[in-house]
């Protein structure tokens, strides 16, 4: 049931995402204005909230990604996905595909996702 349940989260998540990448490509001025407004606010807390938990703790261990066997020293790859895409990329951003896009749907379901976010 989890599995089921994991795969319907996902699905919504990046059906979400493509919906708002077709949005910024293709809407009028107005449309995306009201859209920037609404999901803006929403996009920044979510990647708060994500940050949050991948905050290093008191050894600079990242809590989230870590094990008991094998710990993950900050910044750990949600940071730096987050430096990537918010701050790096901010100056040049690339055009990625839609899920609906591409080619093979098993390429949907065999993204990489930051550890932790699964």
């Amino acid at each position: 049931m989890d599995e089921i349940l994991g795969q319907v989260l996902r699905s919504a998540v990046w059906e979400r995402l493509d919906m708002l990448t077709e949005l910024a490509n293709r809407a009028d001025a107005p449309s995306l204005l009201s859209v920037a407004r609404s999901e803006l606010p929403r996009l920044t807390e979510g990647w708060r909230s994500m940050l949050a938990a991948h905050e290093p703790d008191d050894r600079g261990n990242c809590p989230v990604c870590s094990t008991r066997w094998r710990q993950q020293k900050a910044p750990c790859s949600v940071w730096r996905a987050a430096y990537e895409h918010l701050v790096a990329g901010g100056l040049a951003p690339q055009q990625q595909p839609t899920r609906h896009t591409r080619d093979a749907p098993a390429k949907a379901t065999s993204r990489r996702q930051p550890a932790g976010a699964r």
